[in-house]
């Protein structure tokens, strides 16, 4: 019962953090030290869990799927985002600022939790990492906008959202509001849209059983580099949740949102200067070193995703 329950609240976890544009659910699964086995479990739905039914009946399918590992993870997913999720989406109409120092102290010490457990480091992990580094930094630029009906527009935009979803650092909500999406989806969430969470449901299962599959063929053949490349994508979105920023290029998606394309990064005192709002350095301080220590305590917990045998690079 232990178990179910800690997972539960690692799913509430994953499920808050997806609200938030800037931050990855897969970095609460990797911090938390449940990724590996989620990608492996998500993997497992395919043709080979009919012959696991046919074989051992229902319980050799739960078995095999990891039901047991999966079901409390996605309901605390699922409750979060019908939940906190409206917590989240208001903090961020009204107080965005200190939201984003919470969640930039946090991503910035599960990059450093995840780092240090690499052990000796070595000039040649830095290509991994660079690599990670930029795919975070360039990917939402890569996105443009989709064109042709609405439902082939939720169906490929639940399909990368949920792909990026699985990578720590790289923010499915953040790709749903460079593509237009984001205002859409929650909307639809809060109001029970059984036909548009129907549609992009469907996009996320195709981008799940597709990139799932291709995370788990490159744990298994290149597990170090993959790993390092991940701490990249947490480091790369570090600049989606600087708090002390003014928005300077954007454009317009349905229904007049608002879709930042690029930032101006400031320090406090010229935030204040520049904007005319107030930088509340203090209490953004105060909840930055809140969310590092809630992840450096997390951390140490929880099982390091390099407990198994190195390759190299």
């Amino acid at each position: 019962m232990k178990r179910y329950l800690t997972l539960f609240f690692k799913g509430a976890g994953m499920g808050a953090a997806d609200a938030v544009p800037g931050v990855s659910g897969g970095t609460i699964a990797f911090i938390t030290g449940i990724y590996e086995e989620l990608i492996h479990s998500i993997k497992q739905f395919g043709p080979r869990a009919f012959g696991a039914w046919r074989r051992g009946g229902l319980a050799g399918l739960v078995k095999h799927l990891n039901l047991a590992f999966l079901l409390p993870l996605l309901l605390g997913i699922v409750a979060s985002l019908v939940s906190v999720a409206h917590l989240v989406t208001w903090l961020l109409d009204h107080h965005q600022l200190l939201l984003n120092a919470f969640f930039f102290g946090l991503v910035l010490a599960s990059a450093v939790v995840v780092g240090r457990q690499v052990g000796h480091w070595q000039w040649r992990h830095g290509f991994p990492l660079i690599l990670g580094v930029c795919v975070a930094l360039w990917l939402p630029s890569l996105l443009p906008a989709p064109t042709g009906g609405s439902q082939w527009i939720l169906l490929v935009g639940g399909a990368i959202a949920i792909s990026a979803m699985l990578l720590p650092g790289v923010s499915g909500s953040f790709l749903l509001l460079v593509m237009g999406l984001y205002g859409t989806v929650m909307e639809g969430i809060k109001s029970a849209d059984l036909a548009l969470i129907a549609t992009f449901g469907t996009g996320c299962v195709i981008g799940l059983m597709v990139f799932s599959r291709v995370l788990s063929w490159l744990f298994h053949h290149y597990r170090l580099g993959t790993l390092l490349t991940l701490v990249g994508f947490i480091l790369g979105s570090l600049p989606q949740l600087w708090p002390w920023r003014e928005l300077v290029s954007y454009r317009l998606a349905s229904g007049d949102k608002i879709v930042p394309l690029d930032y101006r990064y400031l320090m406090p005192s010229d935030y204040s200067v520049i904007t005319g709002e107030p930088a509340q350095l203090l209490t953004a301080a105060v909840l930055m070193i809140a969310g590092m220590v809630l992840v450096m305590v997390i951390g140490e917990r929880s099982p390091s995703p390099f407990k198994e045998d190195r390759p190299h690079v």
